[in-house]
C-alpha cells in the first residue's frame, strides 16, 4: 500500500459541482506522476467513480407483449422535460417484472452511468423496503461512503437527487405498494428514466410527478399458448390444441400460472394433458387465503395453480416450501434453508431442487433462492393448519443459525473485541464455522441483510433475548465494517428488548453497541448520551470493569473534541482501575491513549515513554489490533519530538499489521502518519502520494473526519512543492467538511492552512479574513499547542 496508488474507480476526483457531498476535491494527482515530477489534471466533465449494474436478468420464457414494449418505447421519446417516470401496473402474477426488465435491458445502452434495482417488496409478507433504507443503499452502491449518507430521509432524498443531477440512470423501482415508497426514490431530472411496478395504479405519481402508467392485462390466448409451448419445448410430444386451451383458461393467461403450470407438465411427459388438466380443474376452490378482494378470478387462478403444483411435492419438500415462508429475509441460502427446517444439508438441497423443478422457488445463485411474493405468501398459507409449536421450533432455528454463525465470524473478524456469550444453538442447528478472516467478512458481507431482517423478525416473534444479542454479537462486526444505518438500527432493536425485558446485562451491552456506533459515525452528541447512561448503569451494578471501560470511552470522546484536561484525567483513572483489576490489556490501551493525548498537549517525550511501555505489554499478549494502535500512538509522539527515523520505523511496522489483517480501518489513518512524518522530513512527493491513498481509502469507509484531514496534509504536501494555489484548493474543501461535522479544532488547523497557502500565493486580504476566524475558533482552547498556532496567526496578521 504504501508504494502502490490506487487509481481508476478509487480514485478522489476533481470535480466542482454538487455532487460531491462525500468529499471529492481538487485537481487529481496521479501517482506515476508524483515521483518524477508533479501534473496536475483538471477535469471540465464530472467522473463518476461507481458505475452499478444492478439489473437482473430477463426470464428466459418472455413471450411477445410486443404492444406494451412499443407503447412504453413512446413514453420515452415523447418525455416533456420532468423527471421521467413509467408506471406498469397489474394484477398479481400478470408479468409486471418479467416485462420492466425487458425493457430495461433494452434500454440500458442509452443510460452510461448504470442501472440501480430494487425490489420494494410491497406486497410481501415481511417487511416492506422503506424508502430510507433504500436510499441509503443506493447511495452506497453510488460511491457515497456509509459516513456521508445522511441520517433524515428528506436529507437522503436531496443527496440522491444531487448525486443523480448529472447522470443518466436507469432505476427500476419493483413490487411497490404505495406513492409514498416510491416518491423519495425519484431523481430531479429527466436523464433518469424511472421504471415502477405495482398492482396498484399509483395515481398520486400520475398527478404529481406526471408519471405515465401502462396497465399491463392477461396475455393473449395466442400468447399464452406461445409460453406454454416455449417452457415445455424439448419435453413433451405434440399436445392436442383444445387441451392446451383448457390448460390456459384454467391459468388465466397469467404469465406465473402459466410457466408454474407448464413446469408441472414438462416433468411429466408421459402423462396425458388431458390427466393433467383434470388435476388442475379439481384443485379450483382450494383454501388458500386471498391475498387481493374476495372474488377476484386472476388471482383466484394463480391460487388453484399454486395449489396444484404445491400438492404434488413429495411430503418432505412440502413441508419445507411452508417453513421456507417464515425466513426473514428476500433471498436465503443452503444452510440457512437446512436450519429452518431442521434437516441435514443434503436432505435440505434434494428438498429445494424439487421446488426449483415446481417452480414454487427461484435459484438465483451458487447455493442461493428466492420466493416470489405470492410464493411467500402462499407457502406461509400453509402453515395455517401447523402445531404452533413446530412453527415456534422453526423460527428459533433460523434465528439461532443466523445468530450463531455472525458470532463465530465474528470471533474471527475481531477477536479481541468479542466477549458476548450467546449459549448454546437450537437444538439441531449447526452453525457455520470459518477457516480465515477472509471467509469469514465473506459471509458477512454476503448475509448483512439477511442479518438485519433476522434482528427484525427475533423483535416481532418476541425473542427479545436474541434480539439483543443480536446487536451484541454484531458490534464487533460493525466496529470494522462501518455500516452505520445497519448498526444503528440494530442497536435501536437490541436496546428496546433490553429495556423490555428489563434485563440490566441486557441494556449495557446494547448502550455499549449504540454508543460504539454513534462514536465511529462521528455523532458525538448521541454517543456522550448513551456512553453516560452506560457509565450510571454499570455505576449503578457495581460492574467495575465495565465503568472503567466507559470512563476510556468517555475519554476517548473527549480527545476527539481536544478537550484535553477531561482526556486525561479520564484515561488516568481509567488505567488506574483496570490495574486494580488485573487487566494488562485494557490499562495498556488507556495508557496508550493516555500517551496520544501528551502529545496533542505538546508533551511528545514522556508521551513516548509512555506508549513504549503500553506496547511491550500489548505484544506480550499478542493483541494484534492494539500493538498497531499503541505503533501509530508512539510514532506520533516520535514525529512530534522531531525523532522521524524512529518514528517511520514504528509506523512501517503498524501498517504492516494493518496488511496482515486486511484492515483499510488501520491502515488508512496510519497511512495518514506516515505521509506526516514524510512530510516533517522534506519528503513531500512520497507525503502526497500516501495522503492520496489514505484519503481514497477512507472515503470508502465513510469516515469523512480522517478523509478530510488527509486532504488537508495534501494541501500541506503542495504547499512544500511550491504550488500554493493547488494547496488553497485542498484546505478549502478541508475546511468544509470539518465545519460541516462540527469539528471545531480541525475546523480552525485547516483554516489556518488555507490562510497560508492564500497569503503566500498573494492573496493577502482573504488570507486575514480566514485567519480571523481561526483566530474565534482556537478560542475555546487553552492548551500550549493551540496556544502557540493562536500565537503564530496573530504574529502574522500583525504584518
Amino acid at each position: 500500500m504504501r508504494d502502490e496508488k490506487p487509481s481508476g474507480a478509487d480514485a478522489p476526483e476533481p470535480v466542482d459541482n454538487q455532487v460531491d457531498a462525500a468529499g471529492d476535491i481538487g485537481d487529481f494527482v496521479q501517482a506515476r506522476d508524483v515521483r518524477g515530477g508533479i501534473h496536475f489534471h483538471s477535469r471540465q466533465e464530472p467522473s463518476f467513480t461507481v458505475v452499478p449494474q444492478q439489473l437482473p436478468a430477463p426470464d428466459r420464457g418472455f413471450v411477445n407483449r410486443q404492444t406494451e414494449l412499443a407503447r412504453l418505447g413512446k413514453i420515452v421519446e415523447v418525455g416533456d422535460g420532468g423527471p421521467l417516470v413509467v408506471v406498469i401496473t397489474g394484477t398479481a402474477g400478470v408479468g409486471k417484472t418479467s416485462l420492466a426488465l425487458r425493457w430495461a435491458h433494452n434500454l440500458r445502452d442509452q443510460y452510461p452511468h448504470g442501472q440501480l434495482y430494487m425490489n420494494l417488496r410491497g406486497y410481501d409478507p415481511s417487511l416492506p423496503v422503506v424508502p430510507d433504507n433504500a436510499l441509503g443503499r443506493f447511495l452506497r452502491d453510488l460511491g457515497v461512503p456509509p459516513g456521508a449518507v445522511p441520517h433524515a430521509l428528506e436529507d437522503r432524498s436531496a443527496l440522491f437527487r444531487s448525486v443523480l443531477a448529472d447522470r443518466q440512470m436507469l432505476i427500476v423501482l419493483d413490487n411497490a405498494a404505495t406513492v409514498a415508497q416510491v416518491r423519495p426514490l425519484l431523481p430531479g431530472s429527466r436523464e433518469c428514466l424511472v421504471i415502477v411496478t405495482s398492482r396498484s395504479r399509483l395515481s398520486g405519481l400520475v398527478i404529481r410527478e406526471g408519471a405515465a402508467r401502462v396497465e399491463l392485462g392477461l396475455l393473449s390466448e395466442e400468447d399464452a399458448v406461445a409460453l406454454l409451448r416455449t417452457v415445455t419445448q424439448g419435453y413433451r410430444g405434440h399436445d392436442d390444441h383444445s387441451e392446451i386451451l383448457e390448460l390456459v383458461r384454467l391459468c388465466a393467461r397469467l404469465p406465473l400460472a402459466l410457466r408454474i403450470a407448464a413446469e408441472r407438465a414438462a416433468g411429466r411427459p408421459r402423462m396425458q394433458l388431458s390427466e393433467l388438466v383434470a388435476d388442475l380443474r379439481h384443485q379450483s376452490g382450494n383454501l388458500w387465503a386471498a391475498l387481493t378482494p374476495d372474488g377476484d378470478e386472476d388471482a383466484e387462478a394463480v391460487r388453484t395453480v399454486f395449489a396444484w403444483s404445491y400438492r404434488a411435492l413429495p411430503p418432505h419438500a412440502a413441508e419445507t416450501f411452508g417453513l421456507l415462508g417464515l425466513h426473514p429475509g428476500e433471498d436465503f441460502s443452503l444452510p440457512a434453508a437446512a436450519a429452518l427446517a431442521g434437516l441435514a444439508t443434503g436432505a435440505a438441497r434434494r428438498n429445494l431442487d424439487a421446488l426449483v423443478g415446481a417452480q414454487l422457488i427461484e435459484h438465483t445463485g451458487p447455493g442461493r433462492y428466492q420466493f416470489h411474493d405470492l410464493l411467500r405468501a402462499y407457502a406461509v398459507d400453509q402453515l395455517a393448519h401447523w402445531d404452533r409449536a413446530e412453527i415456534s421450533a422453526a423460527v428459533d432455528r433460523v434465528l439461532s443459525w443466523y445468530l450463531h454463525t455472525a458470532d463465530a465470524a465474528q470471533r474471527l473478524i475481531a477477536p479481541f473485541d468479542s466477549y458476548t456469550v450467546v449459549g448454546e444453538p437450537a437444538p439441531g442447528v449447526v452453525p457455520l464455522t470459518f477457516e480465515s478472516y477472509a471467509d469469514a467478512l465473506t459471509w458477512y458481507r454476503t448475509e448483512s441483510r439477511n442479518i438485519v431482517a433476522a434482528v427484525h423478525g427475533a423483535r416481532e416473534n418476541r425473542r427479545n433475548s436474541t434480539a439483543w444479542t443480536f446487536a451484541a454479537v454484531l458490534r464487533a462486526i460493525y466496529m470494522h465494517q462501518n455500516h452505520f444505518d445497519d448498526w444503528i438500527a440494530v442497536g435501536r432493536i437490541g436496546l428496546d428488548a433490553a429495556v423490555e425485558l428489563d434485563d440490566d446485562t441486557a441494556q449495557s451491552e446494547t448502550l455499549d453497541t449504540l454508543a460504539k456506533a454513534f462514536f465511529q459515525a462521528r455523532m458525538f452528541d448521541e454517543a456522550t448520551v448513551h456512553h453516560s447512561r452506560l457509565l450510571a448503569l454499570r455505576q449503578r451494578r457495581g460492574d467495575r470493569f465495565g465503568e472503567a471501560k466507559s470512563i476510556n470511552a468517555l475519554g476517548l470522546l473527549a480527545l476527539r473534541r481536544r478537550q484535553l484536561d477531561v482526556a486525561r484525567e479520564n484515561f488516568t483513572a481509567g488505567s488506574d482501575m483496570f490495574a486494580s483489576l488485573g487487566d494488562r490489556r485494557m490499562w495498556a490501551l488507556l495508557r496508550a491513549n493516555l500517551a496520544e493525548t501528551l502529545t496533542d498537549y505538546g508533551s511528545p517525550v514522556p508521551a513516548i515513554d509512555m506508549a513504549r511501555r503500553a506496547l511491550a505489554t500489548l505484544r506480550d499478549l499478542g493483541d494484534g489490533s492494539g500493538v498497531g494502535n499503541g505503533l501509530f500512538i508512539l510514532a506520533k509522539a516520535l514525529r512530534t519530538a522531531g525523532r522521524l527515523a524512529d518514528a517511520e520505523t514504528a509506523i512501517a511496522e503498524a501498517l504492516d499489521i494493518a496488511e496482515e489483517h486486511d484492515n483499510d480501518v488501520w491502515r488508512g489513518h496510519w497511512l495518514t502518519e506516515l505521509a506526516n512524518i514524510q512530510l516533517a522530513g522534506g519528503r513531500a512527493p512520497e507525503a502526497l502520494a500516501n495522503f492520496h491513498d489514505a484519503a481514497v481509502l477512507h472515503r470508502r469507509l465513510g469516515d469523512r473526519s480522517r478523509e478530510a484531514t488527509a486532504i488537508d496534509g495534501s494541501g500541506q504536501a503542495f504547499q512544500a512543492l511550491g504550488n500554493d494555489e493547488e494547496a488553497a484548493k485542498f484546505h478549502r474543501r478541508a475546511a468544509q467538511v470539518h465545519e460541516e461535522l462540527g469539528d471545531t479544532w480541525q475546523w480552525a488547523v485547516a483554516l489556518n492552512h488555507l490562510a497560508t497557502a492564500l497569503h503566500q500565493d498573494g492573496d493577502v486580504d482573504q488570507a486575514r479574513q480566514h485567519w480571523r476566524q481561526a483566530l474565534a475558533l482556537l478560542a475555546e482552547f487553552g492548551d500550549d499547542v493551540a496556544t502557540a498556532t493562536r500565537n503564530g496567526i496573530l504574529t502574522r496578521t500583525d504584518r
